[in-house]
This record gives C-alpha cells, sequence and structure tokens, in this order.
C-alpha cells in the first residue's frame, strides 16, 4: 500500500510537472489551438477516437451523422496539412473492422490575419472555413479581450476613441476587410469551400448584414442569440436580393 502510494504521488508530481511546464506568460498567443495539436498529437488522436465512437454509436441507431472537424487557430498552409495528416492517420487507427467507412470534412478556422491573407494555400488543405471573429478581433486590433473589456475598452467607448465595442458589433473597415480579403483568396485557389464565421459577431444583426454582403454562407452564434440571428440573416438576404444593401 505504501509502495501504491508513492506511485500515486510521483504520478501527480510528474502532470503537475507537465501542466507548470506549459504555463506562459501570454497564453492567447501561445500553445493553443492547432499548435497544440500538432506539438502534442495525441490530444488530437485522443479526440478523433471519441468522434469515432460518437458516430458509430449514433450509426448503430439508425442515424447518418456527418461529422465536421474544424481546426483552430491555423496561420500557415503547413499548420493545416499537418494537422490533417494526424486527423487521418487518427481516423485509421480508430476504425474497427466492419465500420462504415467514413471521412469527416475538415475545414480551418481563420481567425489571424496571417490566415485570411494566405487563405488561398489553407484552403488547398480544407474543404470549409470558419472565420473566428472573436480571435481575428483581437490579433488586428492587438486586444487582449478579457484586458480591453476590463480596463480600458469601457472608457474608450465612453470618450469616443472607439464608436463601437469590436468584440460586439463587427469592425467592418478593419477585422471585416480581412474576411473580405480571405473570402477573396479562397476563390482564387479555385476550391469550392462553405465558409461561415463563428463568434459573438454571429448573433449581431449589423455583423450578420455584412457577412452576407461579403458572401458568408452560414453564421454561429451562442443558443440565446439564434432567433435574432435568424431574423437577421433573412433580411440580410432579402436586402442583398433585392440589390439594397443599406438600407
Amino acid at each position: 500500500e505504501q509502495h501504491a502510494s508513492r506511485q500515486d504521488i510521483a504520478e501527480r508530481e510528474e502532470l503537475l510537472a507537465a501542466v507548470d511546464e506549459l504555463r506562459e506568460a501570454n497564453p492567447m498567443l501561445g500553445l493553443r489551438g492547432c499548435r497544440l495539436g500538432i506539438v502534442h498529437p495525441e490530444i488530437f488522436k485522443m479526440q478523433v477516437l471519441a468522434l469515432t465512437d460518437a458516430v458509430r454509436a449514433l450509426k448503430a441507431r439508425g442515424m447518418s451523422p456527418r461529422p465536421e472537424v474544424m481546426v483552430p487557430l491555423v496561420s500557415d498552409a503547413g499548420e493545416m496539412n499537418a494537422v490533417r495528416a494526424i486527423l487521418e492517420e487518427a481516423l485509421r487507427d480508430a476504425t474497427r473492422p466492419g465500420d462504415e467507412p467514413f471521412a469527416p470534412s475538415i475545414g480551418a478556422m481563420i481567425e489571424t490575419p496571417r490566415a485570411a491573407l494566405l487563405a488561398d494555400e489553407i484552403a488547398e488543405s480544407a474543404e470549409f472555413f470558419s472565420f473566428g471573429t472573436n480571435d481575428l478581433t483581437q490579433m488586428t486590433f492587438g486586444f487582449s479581450r478579457d484586458d480591453a473589456e476590463g480596463k480600458f475598452l469601457v472608457r474608450y467607448l465612453e470618450t469616443g476613441v472607439l464608436q463601437r465595442d469590436p468584440f460586439q458589433t463587427l469592425d467592418q473597415q478593419g477585422v471585416g476587410g480581412l474576411v473580405k480579403t480571405g473570402m477573396a483568396a479562397a476563390k482564387r485557389s479555385g476550391r469550392v469551400l462553405e465558409a461561415g464565421v463563428c463568434g459573438e459577431h454571429g448573433g449581431d444583426p449589423e455583423s450578420i448584414d455584412f457577412f452576407e454582403r461579403a458572401g458568408l454562407d452560414y453564421v454561429s452564434c451562442s443558443p440565446y442569440r439564434v432567433p435574432v440571428a435568424r431574423l437577421a440573416a433573412a433580411q440580410a438576404a432579402i436586402r442583398r436580393a433585392s440589390g439594397n444593401s443599406e438600407s
């Protein structure tokens, strides 16, 4: 029993040491998203195993799941290629004899300025795009959202330095310009990609109108914002169809 206790303590100390090693001064710009999976592929492999088990269970109940895998925080085509290779290998390893083959769509989160600028290269390894406008706003402004909202953003809004909270309503000139750039680059690639947006802006009517005009296919938002988003998306689509994007 004493030996088992010592072993348990040693394992916990090893785990704590690994956690301490991952501690970062600025985690918003650190080892997260696709970077974490490239450095520690076992994490992505575990997630693929869980996905495969879920698909298998749903098919056993007579359902037809169509999973999609979204790769976060991509900045370079090399990252997308590396993650795709890890995911495809994990899918092969997780497949059991008798399983119906399935290949989930693999897409990229476009949430860094570099990804928007080089979307044509990233598109070569992606089936779809999702613009992560929360992170894209942070990186475009150089704001940490948690710090900005708690320390100076309120003051900016009160004094008119900024007219609107860029985390609530999309900054169409800066962040929106990158969204348009990313969409144009994706089209240049020749790939037919579905593109959408993920983040709080997906539930903001004014932002949704911009996304419609920018040619995005869908928005994703918090559950409580879904009714507003559906109405705003319908209104934006009608305006676009009638050629009146300003009303």
